[in-house]
């Protein structure tokens, strides 16, 4: 059991297992939370499945346009559901998920000081032509009038409200800076083409940080902070992303990077240096440039995903909304501003599609939506008499190991066998699947345990279990 323990953990445990639970008291099954003396079954979620993929088709109707893997994984087993081109119903397991993620997020911007905050979808046009990206954006804008014909766009990002925002408030000291502010909100953008399902949408959610520093080695200093925050974030999330040097767009700056995970469907083509480990976008580079520019040795190609991109703005929004804090010496300064932005919709999406098999869902570390599904015997069969022992493991496990109480679910569709549910469990990617089958009749009881991210099996008694799944880390 220690090879297998050592193998499927991906951190530290936090906690260990409390106290055993020596007899079984019947339990009714519900479909709500984690409450004690409630269980989680699999019949009562809504989960649309569509299981046999020749079944799975595109917003547009059409299964040939489902050109990557993780569009098409989402929607067969039921995390997405199309609503119109680029736009998506987010179903419970990803919603789940995604929570799961902005815990994530919480606590890494927090631990740098970050504060959060929410801003209106709607932003007022007067804002954006006032930086003169009401024009710049083009059709990007989702653009709107009200009753009143004052014009709005639907928010792809919130540098002109934050920046307003903060000079609001005209009494700012140096000795309150830096402030590092963010959110995690939807965010719109009117796609030529949508397509790769969360991959590239109309409507997504974005975590949105924006930074106030006292003066340029201040800035740089936060920008510092915020990137490595990003690269612890997709480290405990088990992504290997790559941070390149970038272009700055339309948001504008002196200095920008992205976090590309390489990936076959990626949009973005960047190159890193074996040698020295420079990194770029290639539209940072000449067309031509086959040699890196700090060392002149060679560059290695690869597509990735852009799942996060940071921006040292200086005082290119601050100048334009007059956001100022007083001197040492009571002088009014402008503040030097950065922006950083993680697509949320976008790394889950991504995740899944650099961890999946071709035929079943991997999710990355942290962010399964339940942890452990356990699968009691068909009714009627030889086994059925561990129906009732499975339910006893069920609340075993939530009382002995509080961090999965709401993680573990049940498959109480025992008209289905066990090795039709347990292909199910292995489509859904919960990282522990425990199984009531010929050994759980024994004297003690064993169940089998499966490990879906290394394939790995053991059997083990309740006090096994209970001790084996002490050491998941969950948020």
């Amino acid at each position: 059991m220690e090879g297998l323990l050592s193998r499927c953990r991906a951190l530290p445990a936090l906690t260990t297992c409390g106290r055993q639970l020596s007899g079984y008291v019947p339990h009714r099954f519900y479909h709500c939370g984690p409450e004690r003396g409630k269980r989680l079954v699999l019949s009562r979620m809504f989960q649309p499945q569509n299981l046999r993929e020749d079944q799975v088709l595109s917003p547009e109707g059409r299964s040939g346009d489902l050109s990557c893997k993780s569009q098409r994984l989402m929607l067969q087993v039921g995390l997405i559901h199309p609503a119109s081109p680029g736009c998506y119903h987010l179903l419970p397991y990803t919603v789940r998920a995604i929570e799961k993620l902005e815990r994530v997020i919480d606590q890494e911007m927090q631990a740098i000081g970050g504060q959060k905050v929410n801003m209106p979808s709607l932003s007022p046009a007067e804002l954006w032509r006032a930086t003169k990206r009401w024009d710049l954006m083009g059709k990007e804008l989702l653009r709107l009038r009200d009753r009143h014909g004052k014009e709005y766009c639907l928010g792809p990002t919130h540098e002109e409200a934050i920046t307003a925002l903060v000079a609001s408030q005209q009494t700012l000291s140096y000795k309150q800076l830096p402030f590092l502010l963010y959110q995690v909100t939807r965010k719109f953008r009117d796609e030529p083409r949508p397509r790769f399902g969360l991959l590239r949408g109309r409507e997504f959610y974005m975590k949105d940080m924006y930074t106030f520093d006292s003066s340029p080695e201040a800035a740089l200093e936060t920008y510092g902070l915020v990137c490595g925050a990003y690269s612890s974030l997709f480290h405990r999330l088990g992504l290997q992303c790559v941070r390149v040097q970038a272009d700055v767009g339309s948001i504008g700056g002196t200095t920008s990077h992205e976090f590309q995970l390489p990936a076959e469907v990626g949009e973005d083509r960047f190159a890193v240096c074996p040698g020295c480990g420079f990194s770029a976008n290639m539209e940072t580079l000449h067309s031509s440039q086959t040699s890196c520019p700090a060392c002149r040795g060679p560059l290695t190609e690869s597509r990735g995903i852009e799942v996060g991109h940071t921006f040292y703005l200086g005082t290119k929004y601050s100048s334009i909304f007059s956001a100022q804090f007083t001197n040492a010496h009571g002088k009014p300064c402008l503040a030097e501003m950065g922006c950083y932005g993680l697509g949320v919709t976008r790394i889950l999406a991504a995740g899944i599609e650099v961890l999946s098999t071709e035929d079943s869902v991997r999710w990355p570390s942290l962010l399964a939506p339940y942890h452990v599904c356990l699968i009691p015997p068909k009714k009627g069969s030889r086994e059925e008499a561990a129906t009732e022992l499975t339910g006893g493991l069920y609340d075993l496990i939530t009382e002995a190991v509080p961090q999965l109480r709401g993680e573990v679910l049940l498959d109480d569709r025992t008209h289905l066998t066990i090795g039709n549910r347990l292909k199910d469990a292995n489509k859904f990617g919960y990282p522990f699947v425990i199984i009531a089958g010929k050994r759980a009749l024994e004297d003690p009881a064993h169940f089998e345990v499966r490990c879906q991210n290394t394939g790995e099996v053991v059997f083990l008694t309740r006090e096994g279990v209970t001790e084996f799944l002490s050491q998941v880390q969950v948020v």
